[in-house]
Parts: structure tokens; C-alpha cells; sequence
């Protein structure tokens, strides 16, 4: 198999849920594509040096991604002005109901606990992996994911209507 073919299967394997993750942290579909495509990149040079290529392959994503925020935070207020914002969702997913209500829910995390949802559910990483991409310990990204859960039962069903 040929490097090409071989981007090309996980870029189609990991691509939705890196950009996902990255959508996340920019709140900017375009920016959002432009990090994993960035952090594709980046983690594509290092690969075969990873002992978890999974979690380099995040770790460059974010990376790229909070270059990206870095990036725009320094541009000129009078384009932050104009700028339209979207929708940080998967588009498709956006378009059912109780999807509004997923996104609605992550939305009210701390940003530390969202990111290891998102890795953790759309992601399917490890904790280990998960620790590797943000930088912290595994028992914190346990933790911070056992929280984020407990909070997202709680105002999960807040918005399910009693009958």
C-alpha cells in the first residue's frame, strides 16, 4: 500500500471526527477544516515515530486548531466584526431535533470537559490517547469525561417534556 492510499484511509476513517473535535474548539467551520487538514498534515510527517498515532494525530489537530483561534484573536477587530458565525455541529446531525438539544447541552461544558466528549464519543479514543492529546493525565481526562457526562444527563433531561 502506497503512502497516498494510506492518508487517504485515515484521512475517510478519523476525518469526521477530527473535524468535529476541531469545530469544538474554533466554533468555525472553515477554520475548523483548515486545522485538521493542518494538523493532518503535521501528524502525517510524524507518524511512524508515535508510540499512539491516534493521539499525536489529535494532539496536531488541536494544536492547529488553537493556532488557528491564536491567529484570528490577533486579527483586526473590524473583521471579527463582520464575521458571520455558524453552527460548531455536524451539519447532518444538526438537521434532527434532539441533535439541537446535544449541541445545546455540550455547549453549557467547561471547554476542559467538551473536549474530552468529543474525542471520547465522536473520536472513539482512548483515555490513554485522549491524555496524549490535550496534555494531561489519564485520570483527568477520566475525570473530566465522567463529569461532563454526569452534566450532560442532568440537562439532557431538563429538556425532555414530561408527559
Amino acid at each position: 500500500m502506497t503512502d497516498g492510499q494510506d492518508w487517504a484511509q485515515w484521512m475517510q476513517r478519523h476525518g469526521p471526527a477530527l473535524l468535529l473535535y476541531a469545530r469544538q474548539i474554533v466554533h468555525d467551520p472553515a477554520l475548523a477544516e483548515d486545522a485538521v487538514q493542518e494538523g493532518f498534515v503535521r501528524f502525517w510527517l510524524h507518524r511512524r515515530k508515535a508510540p499512539e498515532p491516534l493521539g499525536l494525530l489529535y494532539a496536531a489537530v488541536r494544536s492547529a486548531a488553537l493556532d488557528s483561534m491564536r491567529r484570528r484573536q490577533r486579527r483586526n477587530p473590524r473583521e471579527q466584526a463582520v464575521a458571520r458565525p455558524e453552527a460548531c455541529f455536524d451539519v447532518a446531525a444538526a438537521q434532527r431535533e434532539s441533535s439541537a438539544d446535544v449541541e445545546a447541552a455540550l455547549a453549557q461544558l467547561p471547554v476542559e470537559q467538551r473536549e474530552v466528549v468529543v474525542l471520547k464519543i465522536w473520536g472513539g479514543l482512548t483515555f490513554t490517547q485522549i491524555a496524549q492529546a490535550i496534555g494531561e493525565s489519564v485520570g483527568t481526562s477520566a475525570s473530566r469525561y465522567r463529569y461532563a457526562m454526569q452534566k450532560l444527563a442532568t440537562l439532557l433531561r431538563a429538556e425532555v417534556p414530561l408527559e
